[in-house]
């Protein structure tokens, strides 16, 4: 059966992954993001490939009246959102606590953690009316442990996690999943815009041993909607072989 599926930064990485696998297996889209230009893209490619219908909501997050004013807006045959995977979220500079800039610890914070509140706030009442639906919040092994240079990052992944484990018990009445994912070292975006456009920082991140890709981290996420009605994993840290965690790597020397 075809559902509704709410994916926020939708443009690159997880997003724009989970898109494809979706459309893939018949499920139309809900595709959020600040680049609209790159949610059309995606949506035509969806579209001429499996025939995926999309509806484009391309507003910022961090931004409560545009999350607000997109949502009710939403025609009415598209507010019945089954799934809704909020991924908008970012990283931004490896600085110790003491040197980091407060504009990005802002950013961060807006993004990863009120960002994803406006948007699941936004959708949980028609969620409630109907007694049926998924939440998927992206995480990160940085939301299970603190390492040197994350402060406020980890603190924001940290806070989708308790957020993660409320909602479960708040929604637990009104028959809704929620589902934390915690993805460790994955080669998308993520390392680009935390160094900030420095591509050989970026690069070097993966080195030595193959990181997870956006697909993997996809295909995951929509094994989890695919479960039976009374089925919910509640919790789901994802590595690649070559992690064990947030510290621990097996990396090849390079030759």
């Amino acid at each position: 059966m075809s559902k509704t599926i709410f994916i926020t930064g939708a443009t690159s990485g997880f997003g724009a992954a989970c898109a494809g696998i979706f459309a893939e297996n018949g499920h139309r889209l809900v595709l959020n993001g600040r680049r609209q230009e790159r949610l059309e893209a995606i949506a035509s490619d969806l579209r001429a490939r499996f025939g995926t219908d999309s509806l484009l909501l391309p507003f910022d997050v961090r931004d409560r009246a545009a999350v607000t004013a997109a949502i009710e807006s939403m025609p009415a045959g598209w507010r019945d959102v089954d799934v809704l995977i909020n991924n908008a979220g970012l990283a931004l500079g490896r600085d110790l606590f003491q040197d980091a800039s407060l504009d990005d610890w802002d950013q961060m914070l807006d993004t990863n953690v009120k960002g994803l509140l406006y948007v699941t706030r936004a959708l949980v009442p028609r969620m409630l009316e109907r007694r049926r639906g998924h939440i998927i919040n992206l995480g990160s092994v940085a939301g299970k442990e603190v390492y040197e240079r994350g402060n406020v990052y980890c603190a924001s992944k940290f806070a989708v996690d308790a957020l993660n484990r409320s909602l479960r018990i708040d929604l637990l009445a009104g028959g809704i999943k929620v589902t934390g994912i915690h993805p460790g070292a994955a080669e998308t975006e993520f390392s680009l815009v935390r160094f900030k456009g420095d591509t050989d920082t970026a690069q070097k991140v993966y080195q030595g041993f193959q990181p997870l890709s956006a697909r993997d981290v996809a295909e995951v996420i929509y094994y989890t909607t695919t479960l039976p009605p009374h089925v919910c994993v509640n919790d789901l840290v994802l590595t690649c072989t070559a992690q064990a965690d947030a510290f621990y790597f097996h990396k090849e020397p390079s030759k």
